[in-house]
């Protein structure tokens, strides 16, 4: 499996921060690897957004499912499952001095082989590096 982790502080309230990233289709405006995104119902405990990555070269249509949504602990974990693999994404915002903070985990786990995860991890890495990048910036306007 491989994961990224990452924690972005902000200058949005919790509210504002959690409202934003619980959106999941705002991930084609701070994730490079996004080339599209729509959010399909509203956000909260039913969400589903249709994502269209880029991932090795090639372009892959995800649906990503609410998996799990606590807006008063302002945490969501969404997921999207197909053949190859299955994504799952866990962000939580908590206050923080100068706004909120915002905790990003992502996992990709494969189906089958195990072998790649090393190099899975590392284009995972360079992948979430620039997606964090985006979202500092998406998180403090």
């Amino acid at each position: 499996m491989a994961r990224y982790t990452t924690t972005i502080e902000s200058s949005l309230t919790p509210d504002e921060a959690f409202a934003y990233m619980a959106d999941f289709s705002h991930a084609q405006e701070w994730d490079p690897s996004v080339a599209e995104a729509k959010r399909l119902g509203d956000v909260g405990a039913d969400a589903a957004f249709d994502l269209v990555v880029r991932f090795g070269g090639r372009k892959l249509p995800m649906r990503y499912q609410t998996a799990a949504f606590d807006a008063e602990q302002r945490r969501v974990v969404l997921q999207a499952d197909n053949p190859r693999f299955t994504s799952r994404d866990t962000i939580t915002v908590t206050p923080a001095p100068a706004g909120s903070s915002v905790h990003y985990d992502a996992a990709l786990d494969l189906r089958r082989g195990r072998l790649l995860d090393p190099v899975l991890q590392l284009l995972f890495n360079r992948t979430g590096d620039k997606a964090a990048a985006g979202m500092r910036k998406a998180l403090n306007p």
